[in-house]
């Protein structure tokens, strides 16, 4: 069996995996895949874990809720596998992309398998949703789990980019110490919010500019 995630996670997830709440959770989400279709399909639920080591975090993006319609999800907040349109707030992501950093050409894909592979964490607070039913698995242990997620990140890693996109991430604040750590928050890039303070917000620039300042190596944000 391939593995869930990457072992530089499992001091952390394991004891998060054991707890009575996780292991109720797991029984309901197990429960809705008999009945009903589920995202991300079963394997691809942790793939953040998987493609992101805990000790190589530098970025943390944190979506709300899993893409819920059809092929949309693999485990990414806000990224697309190949070949699915591009969601509207990723969209408007690229254009702040565009921007921001020299360079960067709006791509075809939406897939950020290559910035999670260099260290940005784009975690849900979610992580699975019923198809087409927009927010149906919150509040049943999912937001505890990625919580604690959060506070080991800030507790284990030193100067991580926390960017919080939205009222429902910028509460996520009182889980990261900023003295150890930059946290830059924005409205949500979709497309009700947007002007209000996305589009010139540079967050990606910024990002660079701090992980630079403490010796990392930034992100390369374009998507060829």
């Amino acid at each position: 069996m391939e593995k869930q995630y990457d072992d530089s996670w499992a001091p952390v997830l394991k004891p998060l995996f054991a707890q009575p709440y996780m292991k109720q959770l797991s029984t309901f989400v197990q429960g809705e895949r008999r009945q009903k279709k589920v995202f991300p399909p079963a394997g691809l639920v942790m793939n953040a874990f998987k493609l992101t080591p805990l000790d190589q975090v530098k970025v943390v993006i944190l979506g709300q809720d899993p893409y819920h319609n059809d092929g949309q999800a693999h485990g990414l907040s806000f990224s697309v596998p190949e070949g699915i349109a591009v969601p509207p707030s990723l969209k408007n992501i690229f254009k702040e992309l565009q921007d921001d950093i020299p360079g960067f050409v709006e791509p075809q894909s939406g897939n950020l398998t290559s910035w999670a592979k260099q260290g940005v964490l784009l975690l849900n607070a979610t992580l699975t949703v019923e198809a087409h039913r927009a927010a149906s698995h919150q509040k049943k242990g999912w937001e505890i789990f990625t919580d604690s997620i959060i506070h080991a990140i800030s507790a284990h890693c030193d100067h991580v980019v926390f960017l919080l996109w939205g009222s429902y991430a910028q509460k996520k604040n009182v889980l990261i110490d900023p003295k150890k750590h930059l946290i830059l928050k924005a409205v949500h890039p979709s497309p009700l919010s947007v002007y209000r303070g996305f589009f010139g917000s540079k967050h990606f620039s910024k990002a660079n500019q701090y992980l630079v300042a403490q010796g990392k190596t930034p992100i390369d944000w374009r998507l060829l």
